[in-house]
């Protein structure tokens, strides 16, 4: 888990959208429209980083269609700590 973390959060190009969209779940669960609007992104960029993060079981949904909320896994609430690490050394770098 904490090699993927690193990848999809400091590795990928697309890590310091994808560490705004962990935050914004953390807070509260949220559709991909609502995070669009509050992160101040495309509704498209959202949904593709949407796909990595559940692709590599950070995130997951419920319900289904336009409305479909997203929230972060069990797996990374317990990984917790790590995400935390991966975006500190980032912010320190």
């Amino acid at each position: 888990m904490e090699t993927a973390l690193w990848y999809m959060l400091a590795g990928a190009r697309g890590g310091p959208n994808r560490i705004r969209i962990v935050r914004a779940l953390r807070e509260r669960p949220r559709n991909a429209n609502q995070l669009a609007e509050d992160l101040g992104l495309d509704y498209t960029t959202i949904r593709y980083h949407l796909d990595v993060l559940m692709d590599h079981d950070v995130v997951r949904n419920s319900g289904g269609g336009y409305g479909t909320v997203y929230l972060l896994t069990d797996r990374i609430e317990r990984n917790w700590t790590t995400v935390e690490s991966v975006i500190d050394t980032l912010e320190d770098a």
